[in-house]
């Protein structure tokens, strides 16, 4: 079942604004941990990685969560499927991926944050903290980035599902 064209727009302007949201935010985490590390200024490194906090789950938690589900419904929604072809099924892999590796990531955010919070933390507490901050930022934008070449390039190729839906379509008598 195909939405109507107007539905569609709609529900793609819905997921390409999610989508890009979500990049940019996971981006302002990368430019934030690369500050973090690459600031002497103790006082700094504690604001920045306290602000990385209301970031994940304020802007990068719900914007994925939003992103994979107006995706779902993209996909159900129109002739592309959500199983019919192996660029699709990709893109969401590397979501539902990407979401869960984030949403078990959060409870790291919330031991940086509280651990930048403390009245005195040592130089190289915080200073620990960084690099696999930036590292998963850096690698979240490496899997957004990959989505995106999929959703602009549409390889060619279908699921087993794909090919038998489509045969047995050529296959049924025209009404």
């Amino acid at each position: 079942m195909t939405m109507p064209p107007r539905l569609r727009r709609f529900a793609l302007t819905l997921h390409v604004t999610f989508s890009v949201g979500w990049f940019g935010a996971v981006a302002a985490v990368l430019v934030l941990a690369i500050a973090g590390l690459a600031s002497p200024d103790v006082q700094r490194v504690r604001a920045v990685y306290a602000a990385v906090e209301p970031i994940t789950w304020f802007a990068v938690l719900p914007l994925a969560f939003a992103s994979l589900l107006s995706g779902i419904v993209q996909a159900l929604g129109t002739a592309w499927g959500l199983f019919r072809h192996y660029w699709v099924v990709f893109k969401l892999l590397l979501t539902v991926f990407a979401t869960a590796v984030l949403l078990m990531y959060t409870q790291t955010i919330d031991h940086m944050a509280g651990v930048a919070a403390q009245a005195a933390p040592s130089g190289a507490d915080l200073g620990e903290l960084g690099a696999p901050l930036a590292l998963h930022a850096g690698g979240g934008l490496l899997v957004l980035f990959m989505n995106t070449v999929l959703a602009v390039y549409k390889p060619r190729g279908r699921t087993r599902y794909g090919r038998r839906g489509q045969h047995e379509r050529r296959a049924a008598p025209a009404p």
